[in-house]
């Protein structure tokens, strides 16, 4: 097979070619490192190889609906017993720290018939929407090499763009699938909290804001995916009760009519660039010509307030984190990022009385969008504020940087988060991603759908969050949208 010959095919496609003993696992995945070897080194998409896992998988016989198809995971909390994982943290490649055992989402993809290859770049333990961590450098999106792929989930969406393999893991604790998947013109769903599991090394991650999945081409194989995966374990805190049917049948059909409220704005009053406005607006035509009703409207809910939620509980998170990797190992200079310094201390100086009211607020949250759910079937938005922003632009403003240094110095770092600074971190933090945390702190399903390219030829996702567990709503639109105004042959347009 050649490489124009394996870009045509989805997973399921793939997967089929192999079942029907048309090709064999072991000549995918030629394919797939044979590109890989061509494009990676210019989009430094996958950081840890697992050559020898993926010929040893090969060799067996696989089962299941992704049976012999290539796949990567993400290089955070998707672990694979006996290999490398470096969370895209300095500090931890520098110890060679190995995983000693699978996560148990791996443990189902396998199960599932993939054949991993390797694990994919993320920013330092995920804490930005943007991948360029110290440790592997920038990710690039395959669109224009000048531009990031996204993040967390930004090795594995620049991976797939490019064609290295048809669907790779993901994983979403603020955008972190759906802001890739809108800067890379992929499909990109986040379940619902506790769909997936994460066990056995944690529960949950986030009070399950954060959720394991998968970034894909169709619509179709994020589907057959979920249907693979999806199911408490032993460790799971939240459970979800599963669907009486699959996924993939459920996309077979249209939706019926929907009533979907739209909307352009930043809830935290932050530019919103033209063409997040064009992709909505387009979309938004889109649906009205398939028969749906499209309303102008929002939630009733404080964005400000809900992003400082969001931002203290995500930092508090991250503050224990990082405090149980020191206490694993003797750190030194420079296994740290100055952010992920900065952003700890800010969140270890938040008091238990402050943490329980945010998750107060994130009840309130569900509430509101519970009733706001009364009056529709969706909620429609951009996926991202813009386009990809260029390699470098997403940075901590230089003049912060002197300031922190210092501050950490004097274990003061905290007193940055204090008074109106807040709002400016808040919006320094998410002014590029304004439109996604919604989903992750009430819980809900979102998908971000690829369905507008600018002058440039730079995709921008459309978001749409559904009601608690309605999974099957998005998908089903999600399919009827594809039908629609098929993305698939756009990929062909990458020239590198």
């Amino acid at each position: 097979m050649k490489f124009e010959e394996y870009l045509q095919y989805d997973g399921l496609g793939l997967a089929e070619l192999v079942k029907n003993k048309q090709i064999h696992s072991s000549e995918l995945l030629s394919v797939a490192l044979e590109r890989s070897a061509n494009i990676n080194p210019e989009i430094n998409a996958i950081i840890i190889p697992m050559h020898e896992h993926a010929l040893q998988r090969t060799r067996q016989d696989l089962s299941g609906p992704f049976a012999g198809v290539p796949f990567l995971v993400k290089d955070l909390f998707q672990e694979y017993a006996g290999y490398p994982t470096s969370y895209g943290c300095q500090g931890l490649k520098r110890i060679g720290y190995i995983a000693d055992t699978n996560a148990e989402i791996v443990n189902r993809w396998e199960q599932a018939g993939i054949v991993t290859f390797g694990r994919t770049n993320t920013p330092e333990f995920g804490i930005k929407g943007i991948t360029e961590p110290d440790a592997w450098g920038s990710c690039k999106n395959p669109w224009n090499l000048r531009h990031n792929s996204g993040g967390s989930s930004g090795g594995s969406a620049s991976a797939v763009a490019a064609g290295i393999v048809p669907i790779a893991g993901a994983g979403d604790g603020g955008g972190s699938i759906r802001i890739p998947a809108s800067y890379c013109g992929l499909f990109g769903l986040k379940p619902s909290r506790g769909r997936t599991p994460w066990g056995p090394q944690m529960s949950e991650a986030m009070h399950g804001a954060a959720i394991q999945h998968v970034l894909t081409k169709t619509v179709r194989d994020s589907a057959a995916m979920l249907d693979a995966t999806h199911g408490e374990d032993r460790s799971s805190l939240f459970t979800i009760q599963r669907p009486h049917t699959h996924y993939l049948e459920v996309i077979q059909q249209p939706p019926k009519k929907l009533k979907i409220a739209f909307n352009t704005r930043s809830s935290i009053d932050t530019p919103v660039s033209q063409d997040a406005i064009k992709a909505v607006e387009q979309t938004a035509r889109l649906l009205e010509s398939l028969g749906h009703e499209v309303v102008e409207d929002q939630p009733q809910i404080d964005g400000m307030q809900l992003a400082k939620d969001f931002i203290t509980t995500w930092f508090s998170q991250f503050s224990y984190m990082l405090n149980e990797i020191q206490k694993g190992y003797p750190s030194r200079s420079g296994d740290f990022e100055l952010d992920s310094l900065a952003l700890a201390a800010f969140g270890a100086k938040t008091t238990a009385i402050e943490y329980i009211q945010n998750l107060t607020n994130w009840g309130q949250y569900v509430t509101q969008m519970n009733h706001f759910f009364d009056d529709y079937d969706l909620y429609l938005t951009p996926a991202t504020a813009t386009v990809a922003p260029k390699n470098g632009e997403v940075k901590t403003p230089n003049w912060q940087k002197p300031i922190l240094k210092a501050l950490l110095k004097m274990n003061k770092a905290h007193l940055l988060a204090q008074g109106k600074l807040v709002d400016q971190i808040v919006k320094e933090n998410l002014q590029w991603v304004p439109f996604t945390q919604l989903a992750n702190i009430t819980g809900l399903p979102a998908m971000s759908v690829p369905l507008y390219w600018n002058e440039d030829n730079l995709p921008l996702g459309s978001q749409f969050i559904a009601p608690f567990a309605r999974e099957d709503l998005l998908l089903q639109l999600a399919a009827q949208l594809e039908q629609a105004q098929p993305w698939f042959d756009q990929y062909s347009k990458i020239r590198i």
